[in-house]
């Protein structure tokens, strides 16, 4: 009886704690450098695979670097990749921040069950399902509610504390960010620095 018992309570421990995630291997690593440290994070090509070959095209073309962080909500996300406005940096203004892409066509939805928790990334839309194309934002915090909805293209390995230290918006204004945080660089691991 009390080897049951024992071997019930290790089946229910077991199933309480999820195992490390692997590292990615280099050509499915991502790192954003900010003003506050690098952001390491292991895209997910087993969970989008087009969505993930978008990011590192954009991210080898230098599209991403010096792009803002242009909707940043307390206790929610960091949205950022509007290559199109947010990389100018005379022509910056928040109103024009978010409504752009990139010169590369749309993508239909790659949703799966991976959940969105602290430090999930995931690809902004809009209304449309299949309207994600270059914008994603980093998770500080778990949201049941885009479970299903938006598409999971990676998680952050290491730096996390870099992306709690990200400019936060305007409650009032939806995240807006007024004079935002920028990804410096944005580089693809194999391909060195």
């Amino acid at each position: 009886m009390r080897i049951r018992q024992f071997a019930m309570a290790f089946v229910l421990a077991a199933a309480c704690f999820s195992a490390p995630a692997m590292a990615a291997e280099p050509e499915n690593t991502m790192v954003i450098s900010l003003k506050d440290g690098d952001v390491t994070i292991a895209l997910r090509p087993d969970l989008a695979p087009k969505h993930v070959e978008q990011i590192k095209a954009l991210v080898r073309a230098g599209a991403y670097d010096n792009v803002a962080f242009h909707r940043v909500i307390e206790g929610f996300m960091a949205q950022t990749g509007d290559v199109q406005f947010g990389d100018l940096e005379d022509g910056y203004t928040p109103e024009r921040a978010g409504t752009g892409g990139s010169d590369r066509p749309d993508l239909p939805a790659e949703f799966s069950q991976e959940p969105f928790v602290r430090g999930t990334v995931g690809m902004a839309r809009a209304q449309d399902p299949d309207s994600a194309n270059s914008q994603f934002f980093i998770m500080f915090a778990p949201n049941p509610g885009l479970n299903g909805q938006y598409t999971v293209v990676g998680n952050v390995e290491s730096g996390m504390e870099a992306v709690d230290k990200i400019k936060l918006g305007d409650q009032s204004q939806n995240g807006v960010v007024t004079n935002p945080d920028r990804m410096i660089k944005v580089r693809i691991e194999a391909d060195g620095k």
